[in-house]
């Protein structure tokens, strides 16, 4: 007896060692697939990370060579551009003034539209109708930029044309109001989800004190949901200026320094896809201009993201 649980003794302590070496194992293939997946991430975002330095790196050195011939404060003050003429021009303020005058015009359709889409598909529409309609909003997102474009200058300066007769053919006007329709869906989008955001709590202690619904919407989730509304609008206004096509094909290639939307106009995006047709000799002055605008504009941008995030870290509200 004695012979036979010694034998039933090591066979358990062996079948324990067994599992403890396969747990073992486990365990380390485990950590191994974990250190794998958190180095293929790592990686992304150091992707991510080179590609905006390599970016900067190559807007800052060929910026510098232009500012190195183009005195900075003439660049800043300047309200004629005209680098591509004999006697050449670098006053930015004509691109730049087209650029947020087109942009302004986008948002003054984008946003109260997109907004009381967003109200709606938050707090009015029926499930079912709201299934149909988002995804239709949506598919304005997805319509590539060159069919606004045209759509812009074959359809909407026509109709334009019969109720301004001053209009021309490439202008300010139409480029600006097709492109608020562009937008209109990273405003609606961005604005649902903040309103969606707010705790159903908060409509339910307002409809207890006899609000009606618009009330809780206008007084209670939308002041709730303000800094994701307001964060949703301005990266809608960054979108705008950073649009390129509609506005090469819709508003001309006339750097035109005027507030007047009937005009033609030329932004910085379409000087910058006019020097980079190839028509400019790599490395000359006129070339440079190219990485001096870009770099004007990527200034531009980071200031709106930067006033978004700022916005969005300030006035949120966190709710338990």
């Amino acid at each position: 007896m004695s012979v036979l649980s010694e034998g039933l003794f090591r066979s358990q302590v062996g079948r324990s060692v067994l599992r403890s070496e396969a747990a073992l194992r486990r365990a380390l293939r485990r950590r191994l697939s974990e250190s794998l997946i958190g180095a293929a991430l790592y990686l992304c975002a150091l992707v991510s990370v080179l590609t905006t330095a390599g970016i900067v790196a190559t807007l800052a050195s060929e910026a510098w060579r232009f500012f190195e011939q183009v005195a900075l404060v003439e660049f800043w003050t300047g309200t004629q551009w005209t680098p591509l003429f004999a006697n050449p021009r670098f006053g930015i303020w004509p691109l730049l003034t087209a650029t947020l005058l087109i942009a302004a015009i986008a948002m003054a359709v984008a946003l109260p539209l997109g907004l009381l889409a967003a109200i709606w598909l938050a707090e009015y529409a029926p499930g079912r109708w709201r299934a149909v309609i988002k995804p239709l909003l949506e598919v304005l997102a997805g319509i590539p930029t060159v069919v606004y474009g045209y759509f812009a200058l074959l359809f909407v300066t026509p109709l334009l044309k019969q109720f301004l007769p001053g209009i021309i053919v490439f202008n300010a006007l139409s480029a600006g109001l097709v492109m608020g329709f562009m937008i209109l869906p990273m405003v609606a989008s961005l604005s649902e989800d903040a309103l969606l955001a707010v705790p159903r709590s908060l409509r339910e202690g307002a409809y207890a004190l006899g609000a009606t619904q618009l009330e809780v919407v206008l007084r209670v989730v939308v002041p709730a949901a303000l800094s994701g509304i307001v964060s949703a609008f301005i990266l809608a206004f960054s979108r705008a200026v950073g649009e390129t096509m509609i506005v090469t094909i819709a508003a001309g290639n006339l750097p035109n320094l005027s507030l007047n939307p009937l005009e033609a106009m030329q932004t910085m995006t379409a000087y910058i896809a006019q020097v980079s047709m190839g028509d400019v000799p790599h490395g000359t002055l006129e070339y440079r201009t190219l990485f001096a605008v870009g770099t004007a504009l990527f200034v531009l941008t980071l200031v709106l993201n930067l006033l978004s995030r700022w916005l969005l870290d300030r006035f949120r509200e966190v709710y338990d």
